[in-house]
């Protein structure tokens, strides 16, 4: 099948769908769901295609003009300026359908599920990891995404161990998926007398939140166990045996909840985020053969990989995959710049899978 075969299969699916919807076959509410999605997919690409098809065809009519002796000077010159502006408009339509054409990420459309661990360095590193949490909060609220915190361990002076949460929106997991990675900071401790600068570190995983269709648990495989849920520093904060230790033992992976009253909420709450790991698991080992060619590009996921250096004497923030240097270090804090950030890795993904394609 040729290219512009395959643009004809598309534009006649994007017409079948609209049929479907309109009525013309009785469809139930799920199967009008499915088909909605697919029309919402496919639909930019049709348009793309369609602009494309309409500059070509543009084209043509012009250069038919230029070449017709019959007309004027003043007719030909005209045509001859307006068909360079079409010839002009269209490298960017074409480069346009390319990345509308690339290969999507299934997972793209999901919700995700944020995990922020403090590293090395110390009672620092857990306020680096409440700092890069607030950060996503807030980058959340920006984009209208509810941000729902699902566990979070605190160290008691403003410190976080481990937090987790839910970020559920239309393209929240496309956009975070960058974000995994080791996130190192330099700055002087509040703690620190002398003025030295520390290094510390913070991991950031983000999974996409997968749906039990997504992953299949058979309740054999699963060893729960429940506990008294504690706050900092220990103390009781619940008198039952309302925490909830979810162990999946084909894999070893081990999720504990604890800050819901009940047992089931605890437990529900685990279950979403093994669910995640699962999936996110099952999805690196699906993309193991395509890991050695993408190990040094953007996306890969890699946890251990240092993505971003947090430099606070200099406010600057400086992302190593593609050498992209910020002096904004305040304005990402708040989630406000950390679009920039995003939106040039998600320009370097796309330029690596199309340099594949090609």
């Amino acid at each position: 099948m040729s290219f512009e075969e395959k643009l004809d299969v598309l534009v006649t699916r994007r017409d079948e769908l609209a049929q479907l919807m309109s009525g013309g076959r009785k469809v139930g509410s799920d199967a009008f769901v499915k088909l909605s999605r697919e029309y919402a997919e496919i639909t930019p690409v049709v348009e793309c295609i369609e602009a494309l098809r309409a500059a070509r065809a543009e084209i043509a009519d012009l250069g038919a003009l230029v070449a017709d002796s019959g007309n004027d000077a003043d007719m030909r010159a005209l045509a001859e300026e307006e068909m360079r502006a079409a010839r002009e408009r269209l490298p960017a339509i074409e480069h346009r359908l390319q990345l509308l054409l690339l290969p999507k990420d299934a997972a793209d459309d999901k919700n995700a599920i944020l995990e922020v661990r403090a590293g090395t360095g110390g009672e620092e590193a857990a306020l680096f990891a409440a700092d890069l949490f607030r950060m996503y909060q807030r980058y959340a609220d920006r984009h209208g995404w509810r941000f729902e915190p699902m566990q979070v361990s605190e160290t008691g002076i403003g410190g976080i161990k481990e937090a987790i949460a839910e970020v559920a929106g239309r393209g929240a997991f496309a956009r975070l998926k960058y974000e995994s990675g080791v996130h190192r900071v330099q700055r002087v401790p509040e703690t620190e007398a002398g003025g030295r600068i520390h290094t510390s570190a913070a991991t950031v995983a983000v999974l996409p939140e997968a749906e039990e269709v997504d992953v299949v648990i058979d309740e054999k495989d699963l060893r729960v166990d429940t506990y008294r849920s504690q706050g900092a520093g220990g103390q009781h904060v619940n008198t039952t045996d309302s925490a909830v230790r979810i162990t999946h033992i084909p894999t070893g992976i081990v999720v504990s909840q604890q800050d819901e009253k009940s047992q089931h909420k605890n437990r529900a709450k685990a279950m979403k985020v093994l669910r995640a790991r699962l999936y996110d698991a099952q999805r690196e080992a699906a993309d193991a053969a395509r890991a050695e060619v993408r190990r040094s590009q953007v996306g890969t996921g890699d946890r251990s990989e240092r993505i971003r250096t947090y430099n606070f004497p200099q406010g600057r923030v400086t992302d190593h995959r593609i050498s992209l240097t910020l002096h904004k270090l305040d304005r990402v804090l708040e989630g406000e710049a950390l679009d920039e950030i995003i939106d040039a890795l998600t320009t370097e993904d796309q330029a690596s899978r199309l340099a594949e394609l090609a």
